[in-house]
């Protein structure tokens, strides 16, 4: 995959993780504006570039076991993030990051496989 399109998916994977962050600011009736939200995803966003990294993601960055694993390098570094920044966490915080960073990092991988499956299977 080229550099640009690796980008493209980098981006989409950040994008992902401040929607969680968002989406968790609001169930909770907390303010969602630019500083309180980055305020909340900062960690997470460290741990997916993390990831990104440790992963080497960018060589085969659209296959659902790289979401996979990102997903736990992202829960796992932005909880101890939060906690060394001061902040606190709870088994049920990681739990439903977990489920939630799984079906946004692994879940758009999996919707662009079908995509691009069914793109191949109409050109032949």
């Amino acid at each position: 995959m080229g550099r640009v399109r690796a980008a493209y998916v980098l981006l989409a994977d950040l994008v992902c993780v401040v929607v969680f962050a968002s989406l968790g600011r609001g169930a909770h009736g907390e303010a969602v504006g630019a500083a309180l939200v980055a305020g909340t995803a900062w960690p997470f966003l460290v741990g997916c570039l993390a990831g990104w990294a440790v992963l080497r993601a960018w060589r085969t960055p659209l296959r659902p076991r790289i979401g996979v694993a990102l997903m736990v390098i992202t829960v796992a570094v932005g909880h101890v993030l939060r906690v060394v920044a001061g902040g606190r966490t709870h088994w049920s915080f990681i739990l439903v990051s977990i489920i939630a960073l799984t079906v946004l990092l692994v879940g758009w991988r999996l919707a662009a496989q079908l995509v691009r499956g069914r793109r191949g299977s109409l050109a032949r």
